[in-house]
């Protein structure tokens, strides 16, 4: 039997995305957000749900663009800071001692530290209620040499990307490999 919890934004897992954006002014501001994920594959497109209170929400409709910054377990602690405070009283990059670099694809910049880049073009802006839901079409992804595989493709576990669990708000590690998707079933 299960035991209901009610209605509450509780998904396993959670991404830890790294949203970054230029204010008017041009400077760089990176925010931390996990409501988001692929939500289509041609085209190919991200999306990003944020509250209009944040300083990225208006930086993404002023420059129709954003990256998404996977951050590794490494940089675990540089990712929670770049949800606590906001990019309208703090220069998040001097701060972390982390590089923006400028993207050539959008009009948006991305964590050079970080393992794993997606450039993001703006498509779409659903209001939702609270939060706004921003589609961005991937123009690009920019991976580190470090963590590809033998075959050119991205190895999770060398990305060592963060998970986030809304309820406990608390970080997580992907764990290890359990399966090969699309052949693991067959047979049952």
């Amino acid at each position: 039997m299960k035991t209901s919890l009610g209605a509450k934004t509780l998904v396993y897992p959670t991404p830890v995305f790294v949203v970054g954006t230029y204010d008017k002014a041009g400077r760089p501001n990176v925010m931390t957000a996990s409501w988001g994920g692929i939500c289509c594959s041609r085209p190919p497109c991200v999306a990003v749900s944020l509250r209009k209170a944040t300083y990225t929400y208006g930086n993404i409709l002023e420059r129709k663009a954003f990256t998404i910054s996977i951050p590794s377990e490494a940089h675990v602690k540089e990712a929670d800071y770049f949800g606590l405070v906001s990019g309208r009283d703090k220069d998040k990059f001097a701060a972390t001692k982390l590089t923006p670099v400028r993207s050539e694809l959008v009009d948006a910049p991305y964590v050079k530290e970080f393992p794993l880049v997606v450039e993001c073009r703006l498509a779409h802006t659903i209001e939702l209620g609270l939060h706004t839901q921003f589609v961005g079409e991937v123009v690009d992804v920019k991976a580190e040499q470090g963590v590809l595989a033998g075959d050119g493709l991205v190895d999770i576990a060398k990305v060592s990307p963060l998970a986030y669990a809304p309820d406990t708000e608390a970080y997580y590690a992907i764990g290890r490999h359990v399966g090969q998707a699309f052949s693991i079933g067959e047979g049952i």
